[in-house]
């Protein structure tokens, strides 16, 4: 290899667009992961190729943990190892719990969470042959302090938190950072369906008085996967404005 390599989970848009192309930046060849829109996943791998990096877009349901282990093996042979790995594949099934479907339950759980576990289970060895490997989940503010109508959300991103500082205990002494990032509202499809005047009161409320952009997590991201991030693991950094304090 002669640069590193990084995965990105749901790779396509939104913050995961922002990552792969803030990795590329950084110098990362990058193996972007989506689930289902192949059109934004190959504009973002060639917005990523065209700043000289090597960037190839793969399909995966990350829920599924067979077809993950596929897909690393896949990654593995075109790439020739692994350095970073970004799990930020995630949807939403939002509803009152007392209404919601176990299928809206599960659904969450299996990508936001089980997919996360997969994808590392998937890496580990490798990440810990190579050196100063990462791993960045991406969390949330929900799981940290929760939210009406998104009770299966705050679980599946608290226990991404959990499993982070569980992970960061086990392989720090093979010289793998394990470490969270928990977005608040920030500019993507999801906050784009919130009508105007809602999601003005919202940003009203964040100290720093705006919804953010995906690139202010990404930096982050990029934070976290340099050597400058080397002695940090274990932590959860809220990227929220301030709406968490």
């Amino acid at each position: 290899m002669s640069n590193k390599v990084a995965i990105v989970t749901g790779g396509s848009r939104g913050i995961g667009r922002a990552i792969v192309l803030q990795l590329a930046n950084d110098g990362f060849d990058v193996a972007l992961v989506y689930a289902g829109n192949t059109e934004a996943a190959q504009q973002t791998q060639a917005d990523a190729e065209s700043v000289g990096v090597k960037c190839k877009a793969y399909q995966c349901d990350v829920s599924d943990f067979q077809a993950c282990g596929a897909l690393v093996k896949n990654i593995l042979e075109d790439f020739g190892g692994v350095n970073v790995l970004v799990n930020n594949a995630g949807i939403t099934r939002d509803m009152l719990f007392m209404r919601m479907k176990q299928s809206e339950i599960d659904s969450v759980i299996d990508t936001n969470l089980k997919g996360a576990m997969h994808m590392a289970h998937h890496t580990c060895a490798k990440l810990m042959r190579a050196k100063d490997a990462r791993i960045i989940n991406i969390s949330s503010v929900v799981g940290m302090n929760g939210n009406a109508g998104q009770a299966n959300y705050a679980a599946a991103k608290a226990g991404l938190i959990g499993f982070t500082k569980s992970l960061a205990k086990e392989l720090g002494g093979r010289g793998v950072t394990c470490n969270a990032i928990a977005p608040g509202a920030i500019d993507t499809e999801m906050t784009r369906a919130i009508p105007e005047k809602k999601l003005q009161e919202l940003a009203d409320t964040i100290p720093l008085r705006r919804i953010g952009q995906p690139e202010d997590v990404a930096k982050v991201v990029g934070f976290l996967a340099s050597d400058a991030a080397s002695y940090v693991t274990g932590t959860v950094i809220p990227v929220d404005g301030g709406m968490v304090l």
